[in-house]
């Protein structure tokens, strides 16, 4: 699917195309320099000698042509998609994002290029505003847009993976992250779906793939002995190096799936088909797999990024109210470690997310991945990603898993945060923002009366964060800030306070 930037003349089309394409290691075309290269010409030549009809008939035919190939990301002029049938042949086989800018970024921009922009030349603001005015209802009808003021090339490059839904990554291996249909999966060599048996009876049948592996659901089953199993079933259905594994479910599957690939043969391929909001947006994307031992979660696993993570919104459909709170406790935590607008969306509650899971799972991914990209390997700021997990870890195991992870997350969240405050590291108001958005998501935010005091402390002291006599805490500074700080292993009654 052509990924297609289009809007009016000075919006950086080019520009950002080819840092987006650079992101996500795909080829970057000009439409406007094909066409010249194609006619021998420049466009202001084909423009004075032949007339803009006849322009716009060698770009309807450089259109046609170009999407005959591989995957691009196209620039289009900004008149391209005037004609009908260019519009629906883009349309057709891409996406159209329209970038907008006002009336004075577009002069600056562009006062220095009116030789080579015919439509603008002779008197630019005269020009440019007629031709917006002309082309204002057409530019308004694409329902995907971004504005560009005042931001970086950069900047707005990232806006649009996010607005798209469409990263690569490669700090950790070399894969795809689309939010899309996962209709979309490619073809595969002998793969297996691995699922659990909640997942399996919503969303096992839309994949058509004749293998599957279903396992018990829940975070009790997530150990050696069914890690064992899976690599039993490997053999049994005669996987080898070139078969790929498709983990279709949650964290739990995710996890479980990940850790039996890296393991199997010395490392096989899979493909993460996340069916959780806490999966899509978390569990799913940075490469880590694992399964817990009786004394804590996670302590032994790899590192195994997938080839491949689709996550499709629609999925999320299925979800009971209950598990759809526990994974926004983890874009909750996504706004406050450097999104604050993501942070306020959350605090509009769960009905308004409901009718927006798609918007909340591309900008929650989007702060994931921009973290696990600059440090893949948890050797610096990753660590913000365990904001609300040191305690929400330690109360979920001490639960027994009767707290679901997104609801031991937001306890975690709101303990960290009061033990922010009380070490002065916290903004004024921060911990009542922090509660105010959980709650109006129907999270908790205190540790249950009667839970064990001590046994919370020992879980806390096995956390894989540990280092030597102390534990790495990710704390909220502010939302949008969080700071890493190390807290000594005799110091953690102070870290969960009272209750």
């Amino acid at each position: 699917m052509n990924l297609f930037l289009y809007g009016p003349p000075g919006t950086g089309k080019s520009t950002i195309g080819k840092l987006l394409a650079r992101s996500l290691n795909l080829p970057f075309i000009d439409l406007d320099r094909v066409i010249e290269t194609n006619a021998g010409m420049s466009i202001p030549q084909i423009m004075e000698q032949q007339g803009e009809s006849a322009f716009r008939d060698l770009e309807s035919t450089a259109l046609k042509n170009l999407l005959s190939e591989k995957e691009n990301v196209v620039a289009l002029g900004g008149g391209a998609l005037l004609r009908d049938e260019n519009r629906a042949l883009a349309e057709s086989t891409g996406r159209v994002l329209l970038l907008m800018a006002e009336l004075p970024t577009l002069l600056e921009r562009l006062k220095n290029e009116t030789g080579k922009r015919p439509l603008l030349a002779g008197g630019l603001k005269a020009k440019l505003s007629s031709l917006l005015a002309k082309r204002a209802e057409h530019y308004n009808s694409f329902p995907l847009k971004i504005h560009v003021d005042d931001k970086t090339a950069e900047q707005n490059a990232h806006q649009v993976q996010v607005i798209l839904g469409r990263h690569h990554l490669s700090a950790m291996g070399k894969y795809d992250v689309i939010v899309g249909q996962v209709s979309n999966l490619p073809s595969l060599q002998n793969p297996i779906i691995v699922t659990d048996q909640n997942v399996a009876k919503h969303h096992l049948e839309k994949i058509n793939i004749d293998k599957s592996i279903i396992l018990p659901a829940g975070e009790e089953h997530k150990n050696l002995k069914t890690i064992s199993r899976l690599w039993k079933a490997f053999l049994e259905n005669g996987l080898d190096r070139k078969s790929t594994v498709i983990a279709l479910g949650g964290g739990v599957v995710g996890d479980m799936t990940g850790f039996a690939a890296s393991t199997y043969m010395r490392g096989i391929d899979w493909i993460g088909v996340p069916t959780t909001l806490l999966s899509m947006v978390d569990a799913s994307l940075g490469g880590k797999t694992g399964f817990d031992l009786p004394e804590g979660k996670n302590l032994i696993g790899s590192f195994h990024p997938p080839k491949l993570v689709i996550a499709d919104p629609s999925l999320l459909l299925t979800l009971t109210e209950r598990e759809l709170r526990s994974g926004m406790a983890e874009v909750v935590k996504h706004g406050i470690i450097s999104d604050p607008e993501l942070f306020n969306l959350c605090g509009r509650g769960l009905d308004w997310v409901k009718n927006n899971l798609e918007e909340i799972v591309k900008r929650a991914m989007a702060v994931k991945i921009q973290i696990i990209e600059e440090d893949p390997y948890e050797k610096g700021f990753r660590a913000a990603l365990n904001l609300g997990h040191t305690v929400g870890h330690a109360v979920e195991l001490v639960s027994k898993f009767e707290l679901r992870h997104g609801e031991a997350i937001a306890i975690g969240m709101a303990v960290e945060a009061k033990y922010s405050a009380r070490v002065g590291l916290a903004g004024f108001g921060l911990v009542e923002a922090v509660e105010e958005s959980l709650t109006a998501l129907g999270l908790p935010i205190h540790i249950p009366a009667g839970m064990p005091r001590d046994e919370i402390i020992r879980a806390m002291r096995v956390d894989k964060k540990k280092n030597a006599n102390a534990i790495r805490f990710a704390l909220p500074v502010e939302i949008g800030k969080v700071e890493l700080i190390e807290v000594r292993v005799t110091d953690l009654e102070e870290v969960i306070g009272k209750w």
